[in-house]
């Protein structure tokens, strides 16, 4: 019978090839010296050589497995994927720029106990930013989580950080229920768990800004209105989701607001 690996560590890639084998050969190198682990590169249409990338880095690093699922249309997508078919005693996600170095992410392994889930908050006490972001998307950080928890009364300081970690049982589990939405697929994983009878524990993490990104003013609108759509889908009212996804395209507001 084969050994069940402790860990599994989804990495999403869309167009990384820049910064994903940093990432690779920095995770491989540190979980070497730590855990039986194997990494899942869940690779979402790329139009770059992300492909090339990370095949090349799996002939240098063995625990490396890849596969490319095709334009999904979202990291949700991509990261639902590797749930489904990662093995590990332990399974989660990080982001493919390495904003959660190594050593973050090991935090998760070692502190999640008795819990079954942990994820790395940047809003908590004790939490390391490596640089000051600016006013405009604190603001917008924080207005988010204000409204998630106020429809889904999460308790959660930071849905958002791209570093979470869960027992395998109830990751298969809740990954079933999971839909395809672009920004609301984290606030979902967490109500599905908290549905579920599940507990999870926030950590403060170090959190290196990536650089590059800028907050948009249609990227809020898009993500307070992934969020009314997830509220709107688990109510009575559903049936506003179901009308509205009948409309032609051209009249969706993610449209309207381009």
């Amino acid at each position: 019978m084969e050994k069940m690996v402790r860990l599994s560590v989804i990495i999403p890639a869309y167009n990384e090839e820049k910064r994903i084998k940093r990432t690779l050969d920095a995770y491989c190198d540190f979980f070497d010296k730590k855990i039986d682990y194997e990494i899942w590169v869940i690779i979402n249409g790329c139009r770059d050589n992300t492909l090339g990338v990370v095949r090349e880095a799996a002939k240098r690093h063995k625990r490396i497995k890849y596969v490319d699922i095709g334009k999904v249309g979202s990291k949700g997508g991509a990261v639902n994927h590797g749930f489904k078919i990662a093995e590990g005693e332990m399974i989660g996600f990080v982001d493919a720029d390495m904003a959660t170095p190594p050593g973050a992410f090991y935090e998760l392994v070692e502190g999640i106990d008795e819990y079954d889930g942990i994820i790395a908050s940047r809003w908590i006490k004790g939490a390391k930013i490596s640089k000051k972001q600016s006013f405009k998307r604190v603001f917008a950080g924080r207005a988010f989580n204000l409204i998630v928890n106020l429809f889904f009364n999460l308790g959660i300081r930071d849905t958002q950080c791209g570093a979470k970690l869960f027992r395998k049982e109830a990751v298969k589990k809740v990954c079933k229920e999971l839909g395809i939405t672009k920004w609301a697929f984290d606030v979902d994983l967490l109500y599905q768990m908290k549905r579920a009878g599940y507990n999870i524990k926030e950590i403060p993490t170090e959190w290196n800004e990536p650089g590059g990104s800028h907050l948009k003013a249609r990227t809020v609108i898009e993500m307070f209105l992934a969020v009314l759509r997830l509220r709107l889908i688990y109510s009575p009212l559903r049936f506003i989701v179901r009308l509205y996804d009948k409309l032609p395209r051209r009249m969706h507001i993610g449209e309207i607001v381009k």
